[in-house]
């Protein structure tokens, strides 16, 4: 295998928490996908589990780890996977694996990001509320 291209995967066995195409707005005139557009997509995908769990609004708190793996460009479809990595009183900390698809013609499949990130579900008043027990 070349060293300059990346290595291939599959995509996970389950269902993406959100999937997208990069398209042009999200893209540099070269056609490079902007970093801060995969960023936001990862907050969105990570809270959506985490809006699920605390049965409400979350607010991220913090970013504990982004890792860019390999490049975005334009026209790749995007699939953000998710899970729950831990629950504390009033937050929760979800890891995202991003995988690429591109050229349908000889279809290519990568991992480009990971990333985990922490909610603190908050109530109506925006100050930190604990998170219900599961049910």
């Amino acid at each position: 295998m070349d060293e300059n291209q990346p290595r291939t995967t599959t995509l996970p066995q389950r269902e993406p928490t959100l999937r997208v195409v990069a398209m042009p707005s999200d893209c540099s005139y070269t056609g490079d996908v902007f970093g801060g557009w995969v960023m936001a997509q990862v907050d969105i995908a990570g809270s959506i589990p985490a809006l699920h769990r605390a049965r409400g609004r979350v607010a991220t708190v913090a970013v504990n780890s982004f890792i860019f793996k390999q490049p975005l460009f334009m026209g790749d479809v995007v699939s953000f996977y998710t899970h729950i990595v831990k629950v504390g009183r009033t937050s929760i900390t979800v890891n995202v694996e991003v995988y690429s698809q591109r050229d349908p013609a000889k279809p290519v499949c990568v991992k480009v990001t990971e990333a985990t990130l922490t909610y603190v579900a908050v109530g109506e008043d925006r100050k930190p509320r604990v998170v219900p027990p599961v049910e």
